[in-house]
């Protein structure tokens, strides 16, 4: 007889918990203040347990909504933008409130994708995190939508929860929903449709069996969690999705017990600075390989030369983080070059000794040195 394995996040020491707009807001109407308290209220017996706890919550662009008497969550960028600054004074100040409750103080960090982008920002955002939790202060985090484009956004919570997650090398990811979790099928649609419990992050049917958004409020829904786990997964953290209506759930995770689907990390844990590799969302740039370096970069480990390149697409500079790909289009590896994109188009397809020859100085013998490059994939000729 099998037994239902005990949940990540009895062993986790340090936990990302998300929380979804439909949550906080109670659908949208405004912010949930019971259940504010509820949640802080379980943190708290968290960090009692000594767990260390960030908190990344969506509802300033809902709230702001409520605030404003809007129905319907507005997709010109100017309005999202006011709504979250309106939405945002609400939001941190209940989350103050019921953290004071339990004597704890709650900071608020507001990231973009370009504080994770940028190395130098990115180690600063990681060492205020990891000072907030050295004094017992529980980090609230939210995308600063008052300031991001459509280019520049993460686009949705979850993705940011992994993205902290992986920044503060997290064991667990809690992304607390409306639905009880990952479901075969759709359940709104099929009654038959049938929990899953537990399963592997990153496999490939369980980005088939997620849905879409499930309301008008939030950006997300379950294929965002799943891709969610997935990037999470790759630090080596787990993930746990379930609804954040089930009473005490966060407590009773802690305890052991298996709530909704927890989406488990198979890979070896990557270094802070791959991670940060693995993690952009949005490059500079691409260079095409033959297979021969793609061999060498993912099956040998080592690092890439100007000959393995045939093609340069796109424009970047020397220090950007360039993505590797096959003749097909498909990623292999991304890492930071060593030349422009115009000294690469020119040195490209030729050995290493006659760089300085054609550029006229050789800042360095690799395009891509193995130690500032991430694999993602082995490279396999069908």
């Amino acid at each position: 007889m099998s037994t239902v394995p005990q949940s990540a996040v009895h062993s986790a020491q340090r936990i990302v918990i998300k929380v979804g707009s439909s949550l906080v807001t109670n659908n949208g109407k405004g912010l949930d203040n019971t259940a504010i308290r509820q949640w802080a209220a379980q943190i708290a017996a968290l960090r009692k347990q000594n767990k260390q706890v960030v908190l990344v919550s969506s509802g300033s662009v809902a709230e702001g909504m409520a605030r404003l008497n809007w129905h319907t969550r507005p997709k010109a960028m100017n309005e999202l933008q006011a709504a979250a600054a309106i939405g945002q004074m609400g939001l941190i100040q209940a989350y103050e409130t019921a953290f004071h409750e339990h004597n704890i103080c709650a900071a608020q960090i507001l990231l973009t994708h370009e504080d994770l982008a940028d190395r130098e920002r990115y180690l600063n955002a990681r060492s205020t995190l990891f000072t907030l939790l050295d004094l017992g202060v529980i980090p609230i985090v939210n995308e600063n939508d008052t300031v991001v484009t459509d280019e520049i956004r993460l686009g949705d919570n979850d993705t940011l929860g992994a993205l902290v997650t992986n920044l503060i090398e997290a064991d667990v990811l809690i992304i607390l929903t409306d639905q009880s979790g990952l479901y075969d099928s759709d359940p709104r649609k099929n009654p038959q449709a049938k929990l899953i419990s537990v399963a592997t992050a990153g496999d490939p049917a369980l980005e088939e069996m997620a849905g879409g958004a499930g309301s008008n409020i939030g950006t997300g829904g379950m294929a965002t969690k799943v891709l969610a786990a997935k990037r999470a997964a790759n630090s080596g953290a787990h993930t746990v999705i379930a609804s954040g209506r089930e009473i005490n759930v966060l407590e009773r995770l802690s305890q052991g017990e298996s709530i909704g689907s927890e989406l488990r990390a198979s890979v070896a844990v990557r270094s802070a600075r791959k991670q940060w590799l693995a993690d952009h969302l949005r490059l500079r740039g691409q260079i095409t390989l033959d297979e021969g370096a793609l061999k060498a970069l993912t099956l040998q480990g080592k690092s890439l030369l100007p000959v393995g390149v045939i093609h340069v697409n796109g424009e970047f500079e020397r220090g950007d983080v360039v993505a590797c790909l096959d003749e097909n289009n498909v990623e292999y590896a991304r890492g930071l070059i060593n030349y422009s994109s115009s000294d690469t188009r020119r040195i490209m397809r030729q050995p290493t000794h006659k760089i300085e020859t054609i550029l006229g100085s050789m800042t360095a013998s690799e395009l891509m040195h193995r130690n500032n490059m991430v694999v993602l994939r082995k490279f396999a000729k069908a």
